[in-house]
């Protein structure tokens, strides 16, 4: 599957509905984003069974200050609507297919439940009203 453009009208749903969902921010006139972006595409050719999709940061600007861009290019992954992955600069092939196959082999009830141990660590620090 080749990539698809993510405009903030669609990006929740696409992560929220994809079980794998890769993100590649990035800006025309980016020199390492022109350089990451056939090598985000091939690895879309290859991976079928993931969603590659590619967000134009001049185009959404709101977007990418939401999901907190300071650098371009930027890579996040999400694996069932869960932000499981975010680095900023253009990786090697090798280097995005160890993430690749890193995000497919996570135990997503272990993260899950990282998760909420976070969370409820984050609200008994929280003092009482």
């Amino acid at each position: 599957m080749s990539t698809i453009t993510l405009t903030a009208d669609d990006f929740e749903k696409t992560v929220l509905e994809s079980d794998i969902v890769l993100v590649d921010f990035w800006a025309e006139w980016c020199g390492p984003c022109k350089q990451f972006g056939p090598i985000f595409e091939d690895a879309s050719e290859r991976n079928p069974d993931i969603t590659f999709a590619k967000i134009d940061t001049e185009a959404e600007q709101d977007l990418a200050a939401a999901a907190g861009i300071t650098s371009i290019p930027t890579l996040m992954a999400f694996r069932e609507g869960v932000l499981v992955f975010a680095q900023p600069g253009a990786l090697p092939a090798p280097m995005l297919s160890q993430v690749i196959g890193a995000v497919r082999d996570l135990d997503m009830g272990v993260v899950r439940k990282d998760i909420e141990e976070q969370r409820a660590a984050a609200r008994a620090e929280q003092p009482a009203e």
